[in-house]
């Protein structure tokens, strides 16, 4: 609840009011007297705010550029980090998981313009519209949609305009005249036909350093020069602090105010300069500068301790153990921004039974577990997920196959070893209480190896499958 000078209006409403009927703007009077023992809190906009703001710098994780946007919305750029998290649809899969979790009712749209990613969020949740799409993705949405106070709602409602693509068919100065030119600004931010800047939220406790120009920089040769310079200064206060960098946040500020964001993330706490700058340049490309740019800010958005000595990133052959990590992490920085982080991984072994469980993927810095493979059971350089069926000839019941049958091609065993068992793990589900695999290795007179197990014994129909190849 929510005071407009003598009158109490509702501020927002919980799920449950919700489906009363209940909506924010309503007289808290008029609900109270149509719905018995209605519970009604006072709101506190300052600590609404407050929480909005540690929610913004909670989503600093997505992007450089995060933009409170009260009572209860948030305004993100991810168009520079992305593809730290597999792509546009990933990430935001994954904000809104977290966010749910952790008991936020939370919906996200995705467009080139935050007027109407706003849109898509309320009206059109989960939407992610393509570059040059915008228009028609805000054509059938209400005006509302257009983020317009509802004094100016009501009044096009009145006049039967009820959706965007109805505003865009009236003549623009009678618009004017009758609505004021908000109407036509939020109608043009929207299509992206003015500019609609973000105010990024930096914390003050974040290392940062910034550049401004007394003339904007229109060229990328120009940006990546003035990035040089910016870079060895946060690295000198990185030495400093005894810190290194994981994750680096740039935001281009353009002379039309609209900040262009990108993000680099680095496998190992790093302070090399000239690694950074090689992380930087990979982003540089696919930036619009518009009509230039008038400053640049470099945030350390992540810090991890780093020792005084570093090994320099052409040092492929560092020492064993944590040095050896530390000379590769540039290769996989590089690699990371040229495939994407979600690309670039080492398998590890898992402790499992069954042998497509028994590996998992880990980062390629990640520390060595103490789990391991058995030595003393051979297994196959490349496993088939899932197995292939195969035809097989058993000669004696419960031995290895006499010949078998592969994608159309008949395959006659010349040697073969087995049989491994292995059983189903129980723990995980009923039906593998009773699972069975045997095992066997063989060799066929092409010299082929090859990896069949049965899922059952001869006496009980069990049919054979192919589950891997040995090098």
């Amino acid at each position: 609840m929510c005071r407009d000078g003598a009158r109490r209006l509702v501020a927002a409403v919980d799920e449950a009011a919700w489906t009363l009927g209940v909506r924010p703007g309503q007289p808290v009077a008029q609900v109270q007297a149509s719905i018995a023992g209605l519970a009604v809190v006072e709101a506190v906009p300052e600590e609404d705010a407050a929480e909005l703001a540690g929610l913004a710098r909670w989503c600093g994780r997505y992007g450089p550029v995060v933009q409170p946007d009260p009572p209860a919305g948030l305004l993100l750029d991810v168009e520079g980090s992305s593809h730290l998290f597999g792509g546009e649809a990933a990430l935001m899969a994954d904000a809104l998981r977290r966010l749910r979790l952790a008991g936020f009712a939370a919906e996200a749209g995705l467009a080139d313009t935050p007027g109407a990613a706003w849109a898509l969020a309320r009206y059109r949740p989960g939407q992610i519209v393509a570059r040059g799409r915008t228009g028609k993705a805000l054509a059938g949405l209400p005006v509302a949609a257009l983020r317009l106070p509802a004094d100016t709602v009501r009044g096009l409602q009145l006049l039967g305009i009820d959706r965007v693509e109805d505003l865009a068919r009236l003549p623009r100065p009678d618009l004017a005249r009758r609505f004021g030119r908000e109407l036509l600004d939020r109608h043009d931010r929207a299509l992206g036909r003015a500019a609609d800047p973000l105010s990024p939220l930096v914390p003050d406790t974040v290392l940062q350093v910034r550049l401004a120009f007394p003339e904007p920089l229109t060229h990328l040769a120009g940006i990546e020069a003035a990035l040089a310079r910016l870079l060895p200064q946060l690295c000198r206060e990185l030495d400093r602090r005894r810190g290194g960098l994981r994750r680096l946040d740039a935001v281009l500020r353009r002379v039309d105010g609209q900040p262009l964001g990108f993000r680099v993330g680095t496998a190992a706490p790093s302070r090399d300069a000239a690694h950074l700058g090689r992380l930087v340049a990979e982003r540089l490309p696919g930036l619009d500068p518009g009509f230039g740019i008038d400053e640049i800010v470099l945030a350390a958005g992540r810090v991890e301790p780093l020792p005084e000595r570093q090994i320099a990133a052409g040092d492929l052959a560092g020492p064993a153990g944590d040095g050896e990590a530390v000379a590769l992490a540039p290769l996989v920085d590089r690699l990371a921004v040229r495939l994407g982080a979600s690309r670039i991984f080492r398998a590890a072994p898992v402790e499992s039974r069954i042998p497509e469980r028994s590996v998992g993927r880990v980062a390629p810095l990640a520390p060595l577990g103490t789990g391991s493979w058995p030595t003393v059971l051979p297994r196959p350089s490349r496993l088939i997920e899932p197995p292939e069926r195969v035809t097989a000839m058993a000669v004696v019941p419960d031995e290895p196959p006499a010949s078998f049958t592969w994608r159309g091609v008949r395959h006659v065993v010349r040697a073969a070893d087995g049989p491994e068992r292995v059983r189903g793990e129980w723990w995980r589900a009923d039906a593998e209480a009773e699972s069975l695999r045997d095992y066997y290795r063989v060799e066929d007179t092409a010299g082929r190896r090859f990896w069949l197990f049965r899922d059952a014994s001869m006496a009980e129909n069990g049919q054979w499958w192919l589950h891997g190849r040995f090098a």
